[in-house]
């Protein structure tokens, strides 16, 4: 084992990174018999997209599963990693593998979701504390102003603050982890491009409404 030690952080992110690959909005709302979230909407393979479908039950669903998958990874370098020397460079390599997974999974011809809940997913398994305030900004954002992308946006600059701040007044703070979630940050920036023109054109789709097979 020892001499398979240098190789394991490469191995944990290539299987956090596969975990991230699995599409879940598609997956369930092929097991439901609604329509392929990538044919209507916004053609976004994601829970907000899946929630225009009009079943509300797969839109929850799929969030959960979304966020488990992010979170998953994270966690099981926290609980079995350390007698292995995966530390939170490993933690954070294999929570940014699982959220590039989504975006580009390999399971799906590498056209994926946003990567919203699976960010929020490997927040939490940081941190609980940094991922209830990054789902409280969200929130907020989303009651207020009825725009999914607007919250996403809102809680993806916030994100990297929330943990700087979080520095000054809990144990969590890691240069490895702050750079993984400013790389989040920066791509889920990236991912919401379009959602930023048509929130700039007033022409943006409002949460509850319902896409056109």
């Amino acid at each position: 084992m020892e001499s398979l030690k240098p190789f394991l952080p490469v191995l944990a992110a290539l299987v956090g990174y596969a975990i991230g690959s699995l599409s879940f909005a598609v997956i369930v709302s092929r097991v439901m018999g609604l329509n392929d979230p990538r044919t209507y909407g916004s053609k976004n393979p994601g829970a907000t997209n899946v929630l225009r479908s009009g079943s509300k039950a797969a839109a929850v669903v799929t969030l959960l599963l979304d966020a488990l998958k992010g979170w998953l990874p994270v966690m099981l370098v926290r609980w079995f990693g350390k007698p292995y020397g995966l530390e939170e460079g490993t933690l954070a390599m294999v929570g940014l593998a699982a959220f590039v997974g989504h975006l580009y999974p390999v399971f799906f011809r590498f056209v994926g979701g946003k990567g919203v809940a699976t960010a929020l997913g490997v927040l939490v398994g940081i941190s609980p504390i940094l991922g209830l305030a990054v789902a409280a900004s969200w929130l907020i954002m989303a009651y207020f102003f009825r725009y999914s992308s607007l919250a996403s946006l809102t809680a993806a600059v916030f994100a990297p603050v929330y943990y700087i701040f979080g520095d000054r007044v809990a144990w969590f703070m890691d240069k490895s982890i702050l750079l993984t979630i400013s790389c989040m940050s920066l791509l889920l920036l990236y991912r919401h491009a379009e959602n930023i023109g048509r929130l700039a054109k007033g022409t943006e789709s409002k949460l509850g409404r319902k896409g056109k097979p």
